[in-house]
């Protein structure tokens, strides 16, 4: 009877074990923007397809801005396995390489922008190159748009009036470098301390984004925005490369076309979503300027020569060779 009942235990032990095994959970982070943010809401419809489309095998976790940590700190996590999937605005801690996503004056419009993102596109496959090399696997890209200078106080819409404002840049290889270029003072400072820096007057202002991050989140110490267009600003929808291996083909290819439907759709999406953005802040009083080609030409001669030159040794000839090749 015990010998009965023991082994009748370690059967049902082992059947309510069995769930657990079939069951994969998948960590999804973004490590910019809350729920309600667009690349809040692009994860978890990334999160919501693949767990549709797994017929519940596979379960998702969701994580928005600043719930793991600060921006280095998150893609650290990506890179060491800690999370499995990212809509990521990446460090060049991990490989210089990276910077290629910050190239100054790369594209200058949207139809451009758009033809060297998608896949296929030039843009893309030299990424694909330099994300597996670190150990990630690249999807594509989540274009936001083209990146501004918002400044409280003063503004300049050339080089020569640039000089006596001193800007915050994400703390990434090369932007701190671009925008010195532009003429301006520059301080690296990490996502979460933006507020208050330009609050307590550390800096005059934010450069390095579109204008829906200034607007939603620094719109009453701002006065004034100008679409520089130094660079185009876009995440990049990524796979921890382990995590990824270790999936069955059937699973890979539910979460590469969940991916690549997130990014197709934003492909639609930004322009309209930037556009908002610019009334918004307009109707809120903050002042914008649309620069012009002839007024973004001379700063962008000066910044390709000076940055583009900075960016070979880490970027790598080939690479920088393919930019010269095919930015107009």
């Amino acid at each position: 009877m015990l010998g009965k009942f023991l082994s009748t235990s370690a059967l049902a032990l082992g059947l309510m074990a069995l769930p657990a095994l079939a069951e994969i959970e998948l960590k999804i982070a973004t490590d910019s923007g809350d729920r309600e943010s667009p690349s809040g809401q692009a994860i978890a419809n990334w999160a919501k397809a693949i767990e549709e489309g797994s017929n519940g095998e596979i379960k998702t976790r969701v994580f928005f801005q600043n719930e793991l940590g600060g921006q280095l700190e998150v893609f650290d996590l990506f890179v060491a396995g800690e999370v499995d999937l990212m809509l990521s605005w990446p460090s060049t801690s991990y490989d210089k390489r990276i910077g290629i996503l910050n190239t100054p004056y790369m594209v200058t419009s949207w139809d451009e922008a758009f033809e060297a993102y998608k896949p296929g596109g030039w843009v893309n496959g030299a990424l694909n190159v330099v994300f597996n090399d670190i150990g990630l696997k690249y999807f594509g890209a989540w274009p936001e748009g083209f990146s501004g200078v918002a400044t409280r106080g003063a503004y300049a819409t050339d080089l020569a009036g640039a000089s006596n404002i001193k800007v915050r840049t994400p703390p990434l290889f090369p932007f701190p470098q671009i925008l010195e270029s532009m003429g301006y003072q520059t301080a690296a400072i990490d996502w979460g301390e933006v507020y208050t820096s330009i609050q307590t007057g550390v800096v005059d202002g934010d450069a390095g984004n579109v204008i829906y991050w200034d607007y939603e989140y620094f719109r009453d110490v701002l006065d004034y925005y100008v679409r520089t267009k130094h660079t185009f600003v876009t995440g990049n929808l990524l796979a921890n490369l382990e995590s990824y291996n270790e999936l069955s083909p059937d699973h890979q290819k539910l979460i590469e076309d969940a991916a690549v439907a997130e990014m197709t759709k934003q492909f639609t999406d930004a322009q309209a979503t930037d556009q908002k953005y610019v009334d918004l802040a307009v109707a809120g009083g903050m002042e914008y300027f649309e620069l012009t080609d002839e007024q973004i030409a001379p700063i962008a001669a000066k910044v390709r020569a000076e940055v583009w030159t900075q960016m070979e040794p880490d970027v790598g000839k080939e690479i920088m060779d393919l930019i010269r090749a095919n930015a107009n």
